[in-house]
């Protein structure tokens, strides 16, 4: 694999950098770049794409072909890709009323709780298939807990609440903006002997 355009759906906020996530434009598959074999992080200049303007950081529902060395799966993260250091380039972006050509349906997302046991992932107890997931929810609330950014909501009739890696959070928060109620869901890396459900995007 050496180059894909894909639909951004996702720049989160990881260990102060970026995650960053799309579904490739041709065949709606879930792509996480990832800056080494273990899935760490973008740092700012590795999340920049060229266009005819000039060069600036990459956002939901623009269109970017990226370069790839390999594919990087990790049990947690079968969708990780190792990007090949090259600078982005933008081709469009997709229409707000076109993301959902690019919704998931899962009958739950990994389960009801906000978490998974990394353990039962990498000892195969507990099978992956893919660990992003963008879905049309409903009854969702976005709110601070301890100065933590957080959003519940329900999807196929089951409550969820899990801490949110949006950047734009403050800002939706803030203006109570009506939202479309389509979020991107990523299970993130190990922590504390978990992997825990975040919600990387708003929309």
């Amino acid at each position: 694999m050496n180059q894909s355009e894909i639909v951004i759906l996702a720049n989160s906020i990881k260990n102060g950098q970026h995650c960053v996530a799309g579904k490739c434009f041709g065949t709606k598959s879930w792509i996480r770049p990832v800056s080494n074999e273990q899935g760490a992080e973008l740092s700012d200049n590795q999340v920049k794409y060229k266009n005819i303007h000039g060069i600036y950081t990459v956002k939901p529902l623009q269109r970017i072909r990226m370069g790839f060395s390999r594919h990087v799966p990790l049990s947690h993260q079968p969708e990780n890709f190792l990007i090949d250091g090259k600078l982005w380039q933008q081709n469009y972006s997709i229409e707000a009323a076109e993301i959902k050509n690019y919704l998931d349906t899962p009958i739950d997302l990994w389960g009801t709780d906000n978490r998974v046991q990394y353990e039962k992932i990498f000892l195969g107890l507990y099978n992956i298939k893919q660990s992003l997931y963008l879905v049309q929810v409903e009854n969702i609330m976005l709110y601070y807990n301890n100065n933590r950014r957080r959003a519940s909501f329900s999807y196929n009739n089951i409550s969820y609440d899990f801490a949110v890696t949006d950047p734009k959070f403050d800002e939706l928060y803030s203006n109570d903006q009506k939202l479309k109620n389509i979020l991107c869901i990523s299970l993130g890396g190990e922590y504390k002997e978990y992997c825990y459900k975040l919600v990387a995007t708003i929309f």
